[in-house]
């Protein structure tokens, strides 16, 4: 099996931030608006360089999608910034009137996403953005698993023509994916072969998932892994001919099982190809305060949770 490392550990926040930097010298039609989390949102690179392309809407979340819609229609290239929290649930109603339902070419980037903001709590944790964002028509759901992708994925939503949700989080994690990656919006990506269970895995959950996948070999346990980063529209073709080999799945996501990525793989499944699947991802329970590592052993999103899961659905084949 291939292995992989590591020789650093970023936010992938950070590769959204110098992405976004790197979009500004490059096409001039790039906007930033951020709702006062500037430093969160690591927009300041962008900022230095493009100070009257940026616009700074304060604690107005919804203003802020308003505005992004509109500047659209002169050509613009907007992308907003907040927390994953604040950028979906807070703003649904102007999401879906003003982006969605028009087509806007609108770059919704969230940060903070899943329980691994940590000690900020429930109240700013999100959940359920995945599910509201994918259930809206036309939009692209974009979830990478590091810096370097996040980055990939940032420059690569500029060159798309519509609306996007781009997520990421506050932790630093393991950089594992080349650097100058090609980022296929809609297409995952196979990180290992296997021939005994399929894990397919998306955001954080991605090295868990590799890290659960070294360990099953050593039980005898043949994993393959794929990386989601794209859930909306997801890669059915890559999914079903992994399963037509493995005969079942595991899903692993820091999202509630409900309304996730795991769902759309069920989904995909059930039409064309039924096989045993086991979810990880947080089980209709709101988050807590703690620190990122205390949260994902808690609320079982790690690679214990995900060679518990493998052990049980070979079992059901």
């Amino acid at each position: 099996m291939k292995k992989y490392t590591f020789t650093e550990k970023k936010d992938t926040r950070s590769g959204f931030g110098a992405g976004l930097a790197e979009l500004g010298r490059k096409n001039e039609n790039v906007v930033a608006l951020c709702a006062d989390l500037v430093g969160s949102l690591k927009m300041d690179e962008f900022i230095k360089e493009n100070p009257e392309r940026f616009f700074q809407v304060g604690i107005a979340e919804a203003n802020m999608m308003g505005i992004a819609a509109g500047l659209t229609i002169g050509g613009k290239i907007p992308f907003t910034g907040t927390f994953a929290n604040f950028s979906t649930g807070r703003v649904y109603d102007q999401i879906r009137q003003s982006i969605a339902y028009s087509f806007k070419n609108v770059k919704i980037c969230a940060s903070h996403a899943g329980l691994t903001l940590g000690e900020d709590g429930a109240t700013h944790q999100t959940l359920e953005d995945i599910g509201l964002m994918k259930m809206l028509p036309g939009m692209v759901v974009i979830n990478p698993c590091d810096y370097n992708q996040t980055k990939a994925a940032t420059l690569a939503i500029a060159d798309y023509m519509g609306p996007v949700y781009l997520r990421f989080g506050r932790p630093a994690v393991p950089v594992f994916t080349p650097k100058d990656q090609k980022f296929e919006i809609g297409k995952a990506i196979k990180l290992t072969e296997g021939n005994d269970v399929t894990i397919i895995a998306t955001g954080h959950l991605v090295w868990e998932a590799l890290q659960a996948a070294e360990q099953l070999e050593t039980q005898g346990i043949s994993a393959e892994v794929i990386n989601i980063h794209t859930i909306k529209p997801l890669d059915e073709t890559a999914i079903l001919k992994s399963v037509a080999k493995t005969k079942c799945v595991v899903t692993a996501e820091e999202h509630n099982m409900l309304g996730g990525m795991g769902e759309s793989v069920a989904r995909t499944l059930t039409i064309n190809n039924p096989v045993p699947q086991e979810f990880v991802a947080v089980n209709d329970k709101f988050g807590e305060s703690g620190t990122p590592a205390q949260l994902m052993e808690k609320y079982n999103l790690n690679d214990k949770a995900i060679i518990k899961a493998v052990e049980k659905v070979i079992k059901r084949k």
